[in-house]
């Protein structure tokens, strides 16, 4: 599994390799449960996994569940909470509870791979769309913003025998220049769950070998920034120090949604920058959403240190976290 493979995504394509597989989704959750809803894993029929629900609390019990669920073709709904003794023995004991709901993929009762495909296709296509599953009838129907923008407005959820699985656009992170940081930032970027492409024209520089797992982009930024729309779930940052390169990629950044912009580059270097895109255009107040020097101050001296500053950074500005 790719790491940045959602497992919606993982379960449609080992169905379609010819494995037997359920998914376990996290309906609701009380208390201190350590997994929010919409988690999801994917249980083979191996007994192999990829996911969580519980961050390592009750998947083996769910685990066994899917199994059984696999071989009756049906469809389980379960709660595990530190009440119950058997979750306890499991090891739930953070005082929360959870409700899942497991779905066996193309078979019986089970969630069909159209399904699937329309929900992965959504996801590549960065389109918000939602699921609605009767867990009395086992009926399932896809909810787009324009049929019901109220489901999107209350972020899904279980109510009563009804349950309404949101699937968030996944979250993208743009590097502009393919250096040695971003051989670090990229793969920690997909272990934090975002997907990750690399734009620079050079080459040498942008090969696949250097950055495999990932997507690059062989072209000048203003190029490849002119079809790569910056939603509100993107951040960019540039790390190649070519006011060339970096420039036109922060004009396009600081002009769309993107929910962190980031510059390498020294404080000096930095005013210097400012003082530049100011002469072409751009507001102070557009500038001011670019951080530079890039990422939070924590001493960084090693490329891999730098990159986990950045994504620190990243992640406080994704969290609502002050950070300086």
């Amino acid at each position: 599994m790719a790491v940045s493979e959602n497992i919606t995504a993982l379960a449609l394509r080992l169905h379609q390799q010819g494995q037997r597989v359920a998914l376990a989704t996290v309906m609701a959750t009380w208390g201190s449960a350590p997994r929010p809803i919409g988690a999801q894993m994917v249980i083979c029929a191996d007994g192999s996994f990829h996911g969580s629900v519980s961050g390592g609390c009750v998947e083996g019990a769910v685990v066994l569940e899917a199994l059984e669920a696999l071989e009756a073709g049906q469809c389980l709904r379960l709660r595990y909470g530190v009440a119950d003794a058997d979750a306890f023995a499991v090891g739930l004991a953070c005082g929360g509870e959870i409700e899942l709901v497991v779905e066996p993929v193309g078979q019986g009762q089970g969630i069909a791979p159209a399904v699937l495909e329309r929900l992965v296709e959504a996801q590549s296509a960065r389109e918000p769309i939602a699921l609605r599953l009767d867990l009395s009838s086992w009926r399932r129907d896809i909810i787009s913003p324009q049929t019901d923008p109220s489901v999107f407005a209350a972020g899904g959820g279980l109510a009563g025998d009804v349950f309404t699985y949101v699937q968030t656009v996944p979250l993208r992170l743009v590097i502009i220049g393919a250096v040695h940081i971003a051989q670090y930032l990229a793969p920690m970027a997909q272990m934090a769950g975002y997907l990750v492409t690399i734009i620079d024209p050079r080459d040498s520089f942008a090969s696949p070998a250097r950055f495999d797992g990932h997507e690059v982009i062989v072209d000048w930024p203003e190029e490849a920034l002119a079809w790569l729309s910056l939603d509100r779930h993107t951040a960019l940052v540039t790390l190649t120090h070519d006011p060339k390169m970096d420039t036109p990629a922060l004009q396009h950044a600081v002009a769309s949604d993107a929910f962190y912009i980031g510059a390498l580059g020294a404080t000096r270097t930095h005013a210097k920058r400012r003082q530049s895109m100011l002469d072409l255009g751009v507001s102070a107040a557009e500038f001011a959403r670019i951080q530079g020097p890039v990422g939070l101050d924590i001493g960084s001296r090693t490329p891999a240190e730098i990159a986990l500053s950045i994504l620190a950074a990243m992640t406080a500005q994704l969290r609502g976290a002050a950070h300086g």
